[in-house]
């Protein structure tokens, strides 16, 4: 499989595999009072690129109503790194493997975006990747409901995204939401999944990379 990036810019608007980055989650202000002091469990996702004929895809999964965090909701592959996990890489490839039975031969990690927090207490770090587009997915029905890819060009125009301010716990909170995909418009991404991609669009613009 080509390894090479599958998106012009790419590389170099993302922190390198060989150096995780170590800063502080970049919302941290927005989640600190409600989580506390308590220190965050250490998570990994995989944000994979797949290169079809019409365009790059991001692969999504909705997630099972019956999970304990974020069910129902659509999400990257991935999940908490385990003491046996060698890398926040490696537990991302794990999950995904588990969870929509994509092996690791079949991804190619670019590097890393920026670490976030979670209103359930991870920290979040998301392993941007190439996804060979022959792969074939096999849910796990305990975890993903479905598994389907949104246009990556839909997801980093701006006028794509809506900033919806809403009161929590004494303040006013802001969350971020994706208007109607057009591959999956019975689909809601808000949340950590929005704003995941969002940091993505981000560091390709700080980079200078190609966005719409």
């Amino acid at each position: 499989m080509n390894m090479a990036s599958p998106l012009p810019g790419l590389a170099r608007a993302l922190h390198p595999l060989a150096s995780p980055p170590s800063a502080a989650p970049w919302n941290r202000d927005e989640l600190a009072d409600l989580l506390g002091d308590a220190t965050p469990v250490e998570a990994a996702v995989l944000v994979g690129l797949v290169p079809r004929d019409d365009g790059l895809q991001v692969l999504l999964t909705r997630r099972t109503d019956s999970l304990r965090h974020h069910a129902g909701q659509v999400s990257f592959p991935g999940g908490r790194i385990e003491p046996d996990d060698a890398s926040a890489v490696a537990a991302a490839l794990r999950e995904a493997q588990e969870e929509i039975g994509v092996a690791p031969s079949l991804v190619a990690p670019i590097g890393f975006l920026d670490p976030m927090l979670t209103v359930t207490g991870f920290r979040v770090l998301p392993v941007v990747a190439r996804v060979d587009p022959g792969y074939v997915a096999i849910p796990d029905p305990n975890e993903v409901d479905d598994v389907f890819e949104v246009d990556l060009d839909f997801l980093l125009a701006p006028e794509s995204l809506q900033r919806i301010g809403m009161d929590y716990r004494g303040r006013v909170r802001h969350v971020l939401e994706f208007h109607r995909a057009p591959r999956a418009p019975q689909y809601r991404i808000w949340g950590v999944t929005a704003a995941i991609l969002f940091n993505l669009r981000e560091r390709l613009a700080g980079a200078g990379g190609a966005t719409p």
